[in-house]
């Protein structure tokens, strides 16, 4: 390991054939675990709670009444505390970094809005910062944007309850991100709120949840770059820690992705053994529509990039609004490994509607190579799987500390 200018080398050990990782905590379901305890009456136990800096950013602003609540670059903070601080407080503003400012909050705030909430934007129309003032709520139904985040509805869903008309969501075109939907109904329903689902809304009458104490299961977006290393290695064995088989995360998703790779996956008492496949015959291309599981665009492109595989992606509109604009940032680095990331002309694509993005080439790089992280976690991981096959630096490594602080560390690097 070597860090200079604020720049990390990676070179990982190849000839350690057996790793075991221990995994952070998911921090989705945490984010959504902090909320439904700061609502309910009765104290719990979360057990295992993430430590990623968004996480713990979250505890610290939920443990107190504020004036001004700053979310720094945490989107899920921002959002989930947009419709908390719409229930519960009586006059601040919300606020965050200079990116979040750029980042959209208006289907949020506009479906608030129309159902008695009185939040205003500070600045910029649509975006933040915003003046959150008391409420009268006045109305049981709402119609919200579904095809830009899942997090507006998973703000919305989590307060609820604690409406006191309840409330019925109407859910306006195809939901991205389903799973984390899914993910948060799951977590409401084992807290003890009756959910009633139809197929384009959701209705949850005025309720409370209960107190139960809660373990929170590994985090499979940060098992996913173990996922990409074990597929690039000759013949590594990883034992992942906390990982359900079936969990309520739809980033388990990643165990098929990369099967194509010659990633076996086997699932027992909460381990998770990752082995290479010997002799697997690599595809020549790899399809994948990403509208379920965005978080794992970075590392399958990479994992495609470093093994020379062919990538057709769909369903990736939503990472222009990420920490960055993920697209953009992804062709930049890529082509620095020689890796063309093109958007297919509509007229090619087929009539559904959908963009579709092809990545070409197999990745070469050298030591004067430096990656650029533009302050997302989630580029200086991904990119940092590469150093299986060859050094590679990256730039701002603190930055996994928004999801993963000990990523660098359970990394074995070559001494």
């Amino acid at each position: 390991m070597g860090i200079a200018e604020n720049q990390l080398l990676v070179v990982l050990d190849s000839s350690t054939k057996e790793w075991n990782v221990q995994l952070p905590s998911s921090k989705s379901i945490s984010n959504r675990v902090l909320i439904i305890k700061a609502l309910c009456s009765g104290n719990f136990e979360i057990m295992g709670l993430s430590n990623a800096h968004d996480t713990q950013l979250l505890c610290y602003l939920l443990s107190e009444d504020r004036k001004i609540y700053n979310a720094e670059d945490a989107g899920t903070t921002f959002r989930f505390l947009t419709s908390f601080l719409a229930l519960t407080a009586e006059d601040c503003t919300l606020t965050g970094s200079e990116r979040m400012k750029q980042r959209p909050i208006a289907p949020l705030v506009e479906a608030l809005n129309s159902i008695g909430a009185n939040i205003e934007y500070l600045e910029e129309p649509f975006y933040p910062p915003l003046r959150i003032r008391k409420s009268d709520w006045n109305s049981n139904h709402v119609t919200i944007s579904a095809d830009i985040s899942s997090q507006f509805i998973t703000s919305l869903l989590l307060i609820i309850p604690y409406l006191p008309n309840g409330l019925t969501i109407e859910l306006d075109g195809k939901a991205v991100s389903k799973p984390y939907i899914d993910m948060t109904l799951k977590l409401m329903q084992y807290f003890g709120i009756e959910v009633v689902q139809h197929k384009k809304s959701i209705e949850i009458k005025p309720q409370q949840y209960v107190a139960k104490p809660i373990e929170i299961e590994g985090d499979w977006s940060s098992a996913s770059y173990f996922y990409g290393i074990c597929a690039m290695s000759k013949d590594l064995t990883i034992r992942l820690t906390k990982l359900n088989k079936n969990s309520i995360q739809g980033d388990e998703i990643i165990t098929k992705i990369m099967a194509k790779l010659g990633v076996v996956t086997d699932i027992d008492h909460h381990i998770c053994r990752i082995t290479k496949k010997e002799n697997h015959i690599l595809p020549e291309i790899v399809e994948w529509d990403f509208s379920d599981c965005p978080d794992l665009v970075m590392t399958v492109s990479v994992t495609c990039a470093g093994l020379g595989v062919s990538l057709l992606m769909t369903g990736i509109d939503s990472l222009k609004i990420k920490e960055t604009d993920r697209i953009q940032a992804l062709r930049n680095e890529l082509k620095k490994l020689g890796i063309h990331l093109i958007e297919i002309p509509q007229r090619f694509a087929n009539k559904s509607g959908k963009k579709y993005f092809l990545q070409e080439g197999k990745a070469k790089w050298t030591s004067e190579t430096i990656i650029e992280t533009y302050n997302d976690h989630r580029i200086a991981m991904s990119f940092a799987m590469l150093g299986i096959l060859a050094p590679i630096s990256i730039e701002n490594p603190e930055v996994v500390r928004k999801s993963y602080p000990t990523f660098w560390e359970n990394l074995p690097f070559k001494s």
